[in-house]
């Protein structure tokens, strides 16, 4: 064992391994990827032995891997973030029904804010529509003891289980004492048998059903009573000063004299939240001589099928309840719906009674000024931090929103389609991927965006609904083999007049680089034939299909007025590598005897290499200020320099970018990094 400062989701893989686990299989998202990201790096290490992973093609196909897997006898690890549970969900409601034989964890990270998702979906809604037992872990640590335990409890009623951290859980750090080695468990001997419960019919779905419902009962048992799930469940009591315990102290809950009135639930990272806050506010009211209310809190690790058992525990001699979770009122309402059932008099206050936020992330100083509230003591918020004199008096700096990567050629492909368009009516359909960006101004060029793929579907409506319309999709090359084929199948089929815009940069590039079918190597280093894209298209029936670097500007202006006016499905495919993964060229430079301030490269492509000094002067520009590049960011991409109209922008005037003088007559060097 070593002791080792491990990221949450690097500690989840390190339980997962731990527990034996034999394939794993997810697709990218935030903030999930890592997970599958530090098997592969220890497994590349050996130290990680007899495992498969694999990023598969889409969150759907690698649930589909893992439960062929499970059937053998496998112990299996899916991941993904939550609104990839959306893609996966027909697998997933089928999955329960027909059973595991393997220990099989769906490791679901959810996103509340959201940070960089498009919705705020919590897992636990769809874990009890499922009807498949979920974890919810409180900290780092809690959820690595958790992912050890949702493969034996997996196991024990042949259930796939989820574990759902949020956001902060899987990008919190800590140390961990973690194996140097793993091995995966073998499959047992008689691997996969042959049995009619595989097959999911009808009849068999009826008594699945039947079983699944004794199962959920079995397992709320567990949570209140098995010793390895109740611990993740701790109820912790604060009896009145009378009672001889000292503010701040805890103890096991149990019968009092005085028995708490009051009593706090919390789930996952809001249980946390929640002891720090009960900390603060029992520091506070000691410093101000105040007396704390006898209080009980209880802080839910397991929340379905939620543990009655230990609610009736809790809420003895109760008479209010407040909760506080992340994201919708999930305990709030099993607590209501356990209070109606067993005529419990305490009253439960959390979303539903705006005692709690109803949307984003909690925290530990709302928490604070939440449970001060609720027990009725005074709690000051944490002074701020001193202030220089300088940040005092400095106007705030404005929100800055994501932009593209300087020398991004996803920017070229928007800007060349704009210039391609000019003023004919269109719609641009967006997808997800770092390509959503192309909606900020001033590229302006995405309309839409609904979840991945859909940007190739949606476009075929609106071409049916507004036919005097272009109506254009853009689409990542990722996103293309997750999620677009069927879309591009569809619009030949029903022959829709659209043009799929597909921005090949060679990597799956918004959730961290990693490979995809076409780039020809798969996570475990493994070397493929890339899958074409242009041959995909053919072969479905695509008739114009034109290729263009989105760094030649006239070039890839002409290839999407061809594509634009072709009747029927046409493609662009946009092929430029993603500037994370190449090396960058000499930066552009400005030569200010040229430049007009007319910022037309600021203003038409947004470039965040590019600024403008309102006070520089030059024979063109006068009093209007000029534009200069920033070498730090500039890598040379060279699109700026077929914007200019005045050719003031070159790629060999200065070898360190910025601005220079360049000789009159001098010509100017267009181009820049074409791959």
């Amino acid at each position: 064992m070593t002791k080792q400062l491990l990221m949450g989701n690097e500690a989840f893989a390190h339980a997962a391994l731990e527990a034996g686990v034999r394939v794993v299989a997810g697709y990218p998202g935030t903030p999930s990827s890592e997970v599958i990201e530090t098997v592969a790096k220890l497994h590349g290490e050996g130290a990680a032995r007899g495992v498969h992973v694999e990023w598969s093609t889409n969150e759907k196909s690698a649930l589909e891997v893992v439960a062929g897997a499970a059937y053998c006898g496998a112990r299996t690890l899916f991941t993904c973030k939550q609104v990839g549970l959306n893609v996966a969900s027909d697998p997933l409601m089928s999955l329960n029904y027909v059973g595991v034989k393997g220990g099989t964890v769906l490791f679901v990270a959810d996103d509340p804010g959201p940070i960089s998702s498009q919705t705020e979906q919590d897992t636990r809604r769809f874990a009890s529509f499922a009807k498949i037992p979920v974890l919810d872990p409180a900290t780092p640590d809690q959820g690595f003891a958790m992912m050890k335990a949702a493969f034996d409890l997996s196991e024990r009623y042949r259930t796939p289980v989820i574990v759902r951290p949020t956001t902060r859980i899987c990008h919190a750090s800590t140390f961990f004492d973690v194996a140097d080695k793993t091995d995966a468990l073998e499959v047992p001997e008689e691997g996969f048998e042959r049995d009619p419960k595989w097959i999911i019919f009808p009849r068999r779905a009826f008594e699945a059903h039947g079983e699944i419902n004794d199962r959920l009962k079995a397992i709320a048992r567990d949570y209140a009573e098995d010793p390895a799930l109740l611990a993740f469940n701790p109820i912790m009591e604060r009896p009145a000063p009378a009672d001889g315990l000292a503010a701040g102290d805890a103890a096991s809950v149990a019968p009092s004299p005085r028995a708490p009135r009051l009593g706090i639930v919390a789930g996952g990272v809001s249980g946390a939240y929640a002891r720090e806050a009960l900390r603060m506010i029992e520091e506070s009211a000691a410093t101000q001589g105040v007396e704390v209310p006898a209080y009980r809190f209880w802080q839910v690790g397991t929340p379905y099928p939620f543990p009655e058992g230990l609610a009736e525990r809790f809420s003895q001699g109760l008479e209010q309840v407040l909760v506080l979770e992340e994201l919708d009122h999930v305990l709030e309402d099993a607590l209501l719906a356990f209070a109606g059932r067993t005529h419990a008099p305490f009253d439960v206050k959390g979303k539903l009674t705006g005692d709690a936020r109803d949307r984003g992330e909690n925290d530990v100083d709302d928490a604070a000024m939440r449970i001060a509230r609720f027990l009725g003591v005074p709690h000051a918020a944490p002074a701020p931090p001193p202030v220089s004199y300088e940040a005092a008096t400095d106007a705030s700096l404005p929100v800055r929103p994501p932009v593209l990567c300087a020398g991004c050629p996803h920017r070229g492909s928007f800007y060349a389609i704009k210039r391609a368009l000019g003023k004919t009516p269109a719609v641009l359909c967006g997808d997800i991927g770092c390509y959503t960006l192309g909606n900020a101004q001033p590229l302006d060029a995405v309309d839409t965006c609904l979840c991945m793929g859909a940007g190739i579907t949606m476009a075929q409506g609106f071409a049916v609904a507004e036919p005097h319309k272009k109506t254009l999709a853009f689409v990542g090359d990722s996103t293309f083999f997750a999620s677009g084929l069927p879309g591009v199948v569809n619009a030949v089929y029903n022959g829709h007049d659209i043009t799929v815009c597909v921005l090949d940069n060679a990597t799956t590039a918004m959730t961290g680089s990693q490979p995809h079918p076409g780039t020809g190597v798969t996570l475990m280093g493994a070397k493929r034939a890339p899958i074409s894209i242009e041959r995909v298209l053919e072969a479905v029936g695509f008739e114009c299909i034109v290729r263009a670097d989105p760094l030649d500007l006239d070039g890839s202006v002409a290839a999407a007025r061809t594509a634009v006016e072709f009747e029927g499905p046409s493609a662009i495919l946009f092929e430029s590598p993603c500037i994370q993964l190449t090396r960058p060229d000499a930066p552009a430079s400005i030569a200010s005897n040229r430049c007009t301030g007319c910022k037309k490269c600021i203003t038409e492509i947004g470039c965040p290499g590019i600024g403008f000094d309102a006070d520089a002067r030059g024979p063109k520009s006068r009093e209007r200020g000029q534009a200069f590049v920033d070498a730090s960011l500039c890598n040379g991409c060279g699109l700026c320099t077929q914007v200019c109209p005045f050719d003031a922008i070159t790629m060999t005037s200065c070898a360190s970018g910025g601005s220079c003088e360049a000789a009159p007559d001098a010509p100017s060097t267009e181009g820049g990094r074409h791959a």
